[in-house]
């Protein structure tokens, strides 16, 4: 009789246990806090989704509240996009929040300029998110800036395949496109302007006998695995000036993806293309910033950074460089291989990638590859260069045997820390033979000649006062300007930059 005294009690206390409601959700008050007050979406092209941008939502009361209505303030005619709880939307009703508790509010946006009237070239949309009733509620505001551009990608055909490029020797092709003097869209594309940035899908190549022009001040932007390709007999002319140069990087705007390596392709300058020349420039965030095969190519004023492999690639071609600056690439800042002639002046070549991930140097001087015609001639010239980075050694000179090979370095600071004595007795390392390093500044060790950049991080590699390159260049080789057009005076420094003083 106990026995089943015992089962009635436990089966009341399971009854009226299984009728209480384990939350209590109470109507917010609006004593909502947020992470953020204003959630800035950073710059988007037209049509081009956002990144997700995270807001966070905390109820610091001991309740568990019920927030009756969450949304959009142009609800669903907005623009932007939200993920609550995981469920997508832009009207949300009843959310329930615990108490001493917080959840996450996902945010994207994809905007078309053309659905607004508007003379300029960008505008600010905005909303709000709405927390509550008419009567009572909480508001985070969403700002962004929609820039236009001009879009250029392969077309795609009726039967669903895109325009490609062929690949010599193959029958396969590259995704990509001829840039077209006459294209209904956008006119001619053979010109570039700085009216409104470009934003390139694939690869945009510039076709057998014509020029692409690149004005001062243009912005062009590529997406993952796009780049330009120079066919046979074209070329590139890119005038940017000091006060508007031109800018090559991704299409991702966002400050973190603002030194992010390897997010598009490269500059590919192929085998018989005709002279080019790029002036006042930064080309950023590549795998490859220049891939130069078998032609020439002039540069000046030229900022190369964030290759995810090589800043400059070189094969057979010819460079003539003044006022160059590369640093931080995956493999070599600088590769000129299979030959080539190359005139280096006033460049600093640096590289301080992580040393762990990195076993090239910065600089790679390159014949030993053998070609159907045979080995190739290299002649490299460095004049009033930097070569200097995070490795011990950032010079290899690969030297083919009986080859037809010249180089040299006239007043330039060269980091060679050469601990083990490998190349002591390596007359390509004979840094007292003045016909090689002629008035050269070796750092042989971690104490003396330094360079001593601003910071090398940031890719800042003007030197500072305390720098082995100050006052030590020969001025019969330099130019009146530096990279960044400051006057050369007096003393000459090695380099792309003069010396600074910071306060």
């Amino acid at each position: 009789m106990r026995y089943i005294s015992y089962l009635f009690i436990l089966f009341t206390l399971l009854l009226v246990s299984s009728c209480r409601e384990d939350f209590k959700f109470e109507p917010s008050t609006g004593n909502l806090e947020f992470s953020r007050d204003t959630v800035y979406l950073d710059t988007v092209f037209t049509n081009i989704g956002s990144s997700t941008y995270t807001l966070k939502v905390y109820n610091r009361s001991k309740k568990n509240i019920k927030i009756p209505t969450l949304r959009l303030g142009q609800s669903e005619n907005s623009k932007y996009r939200l993920m609550v709880d995981g469920m997508p939307g832009k009207v949300f009703h009843d959310v329930e929040l615990l108490a001493r508790d917080s959840m996450f509010i996902f945010i994207e946006t994809t905007i078309d300029y053309d659905d607004y009237v508007n003379s300029e070239t960008s505008f600010l949309y905005t909303d709000q998110i709405i927390f509550g009733t008419e009567s009572q509620h909480q508001k985070v505001e969403l700002v962004t800036l929609v820039q236009d551009a001009v879009f250029l990608y392969p077309q795609r055909f009726d039967n669903g395949e895109y325009e490609g490029l062929p690949i010599e020797g193959s029958d396969d092709t590259i995704y990509g496109f001829y840039l077209d003097e006459n294209d209904p869209t956008n006119g001619n594309e053979l010109i570039w302007t700085n009216q409104k940035p470009y934003v390139v899908y694939g690869y945009a190549a510039v076709p057998s006998g014509k020029t692409l022009q690149i004005q001062e001040g243009a912005k062009v932007h590529f997406h993952d695995g796009s780049g330009i390709i120079v066919a046979q007999n074209g070329a590139i002319q890119a005038e940017g000036t000091l006060e508007n140069p031109i800018i090559f990087e991704g299409d991702r705007l966002e400050p973190y993806f603002s030194d992010v390596p390897g997010q598009w392709s490269t500059i590919w300058m192929t085998s018989g293309s005709a002279p080019s020349s790029i002036k006042n420039a930064v080309i950023k965030n590549s795998t490859i910033g220049l891939y130069v095969q078998n032609c020439e190519l002039e540069l000046e004023n030229v900022q190369i950074y964030n290759a995810s492999n090589f800043g400059i690639l070189a094969t057979t071609a010819t460079i003539n460089a003044f006022n160059v600056a590369i640093n931080n690439a995956g493999q070599s800042s600088l590769a000129c291989t299979i030959g080539g002639h190359y005139d280096f002046t006033h460049c600093t070549i640096a590289n301080y990638w992580n040393r762990s991930h990195r076993s090239l140097p910065a600089l790679i001087l390159d014949n030993t590859y053998e070609t159907s015609e045979g080995i190739k001639p290299l002649w490299a010239k460095f004049e009033n260069c930097i070569v200097y980075g995070a490795n011990n050694m950032e010079l290899s000179i690969n030297k083919a045997e009986n080859s037809n090979f010249e180089f040299s370095f006239d007043y330039s600071l060269i980091k060679f820390i050469d601990t083990m004595n490998r190349f002591a007795n390596d007359p390509l390392y004979d840094f007292a033979n003045s016909t090689l390093y002629d008035n050269s500044i070796i750092a042989k060790n971690f104490n003396n000649n330094k360079v001593d950049f601003v910071n090398t991080a940031k890719n800042d590699l003007r030197i500072l006062e305390t720098s082995a390159a100050k006052g030590t260049a020969n001025s019969n080789y330099s130019g009146t300007r530096d990279i960044l057009g400051n006057l050369r005076s007096g003393q000459i420094d090695m380099g792309a930059y003069n010396f600074v003083v910071l306060d």
